[in-house]
């Protein structure tokens, strides 16, 4: 019997996998659901299933941190995630698959069918080594000629965090690292800002300052301050980012 195990947070998605899995592959048994990474990790270490379908971004732990927690293990793993068309493209063909939310039918047959294949070998793969082939994977697909980056891989005390571009606010240059800062979190990466202008999309991020660059879709208010000052406060987040002079003039006339 091939047993597997789903984690996800959101109740429809978790039910919507649950009922194309037994349409698409009836042999396989769900042992259990988990609404959190915490969850997903007891159940894990319980069950110990052949596969766990994680959701990327969950309370408690995300997916990533639920695989570091975990180790080596038999159990192969799917990611369901929110990213983008490019970003699951690049990863696809790799040891660790991805369906996106919402999961068609047609996308989920094809993990399956990759599933199917690596129980079918003589041995399954270790978390260790999806992990391995996840960052050599994604660092391809994020170096890849003339595609803005849209993922980063940052540090955050013990943890790597994998947050995507679109949840970022903001850049900021902090002595010898760089601060990535999302609504839920505060991550550090060894790129510099001049480094970042030339792979993220100039459509999304705006230089207001040396060392800053924000996402221009959390911009909430742009304000003067002072008798020559300009700062700007983002949705999320309570701090307020100063701009420039020598960038001002990409707000005026608005």
């Amino acid at each position: 019997m091939t047993t597997a195990i789903i984690a996800e947070d959101e109740p429809h998605i978790r039910k919507q996998l649950r009922t194309l899995l037994a349409e698409l592959w009836p042999e396989l048994t769900v042992v259990a659901e988990a609404p959190d990474g915490v969850a997903a990790l007891s159940v894990l270490r319980e069950q110990a299933p052949d596969i766990a379908f994680l959701d990327v971004k969950m309370p408690g732990l995300t997916g990533v941190d639920v695989l570091q927690a975990i180790g080596a293990t038999r159990t192969l793993v799917v990611f369901v995630t929110a990213f983008d068309t490019f970003a699951v493209s690049a990863y696809a063909e790799g040891v660790v698959d991805y369906v996106v939310k919402p999961v068609s039918a047609s996308r989920l047959a094809k993990t399956i069918t990759r599933l199917q294949a690596r129980l079918a070998e003589a041995g399954t793969v270790s978390v260790g080594a999806q992990m391995q082939a996840l960052s050599t994977t994604a660092s391809s697909a994020n170096s890849a000629p003339n595609a803005p980056l849209r993922w980063v891989q940052a540090s955050q005390g013990e943890k790597v965090v994998f947050l995507t571009t679109d949840e970022i606010l903001f850049f900021q240059s902090d002595t010898k690292y760089t601060r990535v800062v999302t609504e839920k979190r505060e991550a550090f990466i060894r790129k510099p800002i001049k480094a970042l202008l030339d792979t993220l999309d100039v459509r999304q991020f705006l230089q207001v300052h040396r060392g800053t660059l924000v996402n221009v879709n959390y911009i909430d208010v742009v304000e003067r301050h002072g008798l020559r000052g300009m700062r700007l406060r983002l949705r999320g987040s309570a701090e307020v980012l100063d701009v420039a002079q020598t960038y001002q003039s990409q707000f005026r006339g608005m």
